[in-house]
């Protein structure tokens, strides 16, 4: 996640801390802005010694930056199924599903997960998007009588990631890690702190995600290093994040997904879901549907040397075709991979491309990601 788009306001703010920023500092972690914060992009391995943990191991983040938002009342599920595009009502008491707030246009606000509780329901939102969507979705809580509470200056998130993460996990909790499903999630204690233990992540890797209390961050963070210290756990930064979550071929909201552009034209057809009813961008998504979509969000890799970086040129047949809106020197593949929006007629796997790497024209080729496949989940 180390390349989200930083939105500025008119207004600039002092950047704002996760519970475990003091934490991040004593372990030498290099801290840049980030969607409003002060985060660890890497600490002293560096990312891809992160990258790398997490792939063959486990590692530890803080994402604690991310928003949460409850919503309460007798409407609480009207209002998630008229401000998202996916299903809600699909989902059973303790599931989870990934999803887009959209606005009546069709442009995509955020993307965000939804968790549905015995008696509330949850939006884990982007940071840097966190207020806007409160705004969003607390706007329409009157017409379905919903509450809309904001969580997430009282919300620490910490994701345990890899293939060794859940034997980590069992040394802290009593709850049946066997018993959670990719995208399903319990309620219980880990290290002492009562959780959500959620069975999602961003890497590609087997994993979970943990809510606990603010106050607890220090303590659970803590205690998961000393118990995963054999399985050699490390933290793990926002860059190697990104790299991880790019060979998944995961959307990043504010590079490869914003206003300008739909669920449809990023390749996220299968969480909009026109036949549940209205909701907002149904009517434009539809006759996007119907008509066709001009460009696409596509993967690709390269096919010489080089990195892709963020912004560069990108064309096709000799002519400018759009510009990556995600590129890394993939740690894994230790190759060129990314993302960009090109004109329909070259999104087909196997399409030449053209990036521009420091005036220079990389030869590339248009693949259907994830650009990663050993050992990963799919959503």
């Amino acid at each position: 996640m180390a390349q989200e788009a930083l939105r500025q306001e008119s207004a600039p703010r002092a950047p704002r801390r996760t519970p475990l920023y003091d934490v991040h500092k004593a372990l030498g972690a290099k801290i840049i802005p980030f969607a409003g914060f002060e985060m660890p992009v890497h600490y002293p391995s560096g990312i891809v010694s992160e990258h790398r943990a997490v792939r063959e191991r486990a590692g530890l983040f803080d994402i604690s930056h991310m928003g949460e938002l409850e919503v309460r009342g007798s409407g609480a599920l009207d209002l998630v199924q008229f401000v998202t595009t996916n299903d809600a009502s699909r989902l059973e008491v303790g599931q989870a599903h990934y999803s887009v707030i959209c606005q009546e246009d069709g442009g995509a606000l955020d993307d965000c997960l939804v968790y549905r509780f015995p008696d509330h329901w949850m939006l884990v939102v982007n940071a840097s998007n966190q207020v806007r969507d409160r705004e969003w979705v607390a706007k329409y809580g009157r017409r379905f009588g919903a509450q809309v509470i904001d969580r997430s200056a009282d919300t620490a998130l910490l994701a345990l990631q890899g293939p060794k993460a859940p034997q980590v996990l069992s040394r802290l909790t009593r709850t049946d890690l066997t018993g959670i499903p990719y995208y399903h999630f319990a309620q219980g204690e880990v290290g002492g702190c009562r959780a959500v233990l959620s069975r999602t992540g961003y890497t590609g890797e087997d994993g979970f995600e943990l809510y606990v209390a603010s106050e607890d961050a220090h303590s659970l963070w803590s205690r998961l290093l000393e118990v995963g210290a054999q399985e050699e756990l490390i933290p793990i930064g926002l860059g190697a994040r990104d790299s991880l979550r790019l060979e998944m071929g995961y959307i990043l909201y504010g590079n490869d997904l914003d206003e300008n552009h739909t669920p449809l034209e990023a390749g996220l057809g299968w969480v909009v879901k026109l036949d549940k009813g209205d909701f907002l961008g149904h009517d434009a998504l539809a006759r996007q549907k119907e008509e066709g979509v001009r460009e696409r969000l596509v993967g690709f890799t390269l096919k010489e040397r080089g990195f892709p970086r963020h912004g560069y040129e990108v064309r096709y047949d000799g002519e400018p075709a759009g510009e990556v809106t995600s590129g890394i020197l993939s740690p894994t593949l230790d190759h060129g991979i990314g993302m960009a929006y090109v004109p329909i007629e070259a999104a087909n796997p196997g399409t030449p491309l053209e990036v521009i790497i420091r005036n220079r024209l990389v030869q590339a080729e248009v693949v259907r990601p994830p650009f990663y496949r050993e050992g990963s989940l799919r959503r």
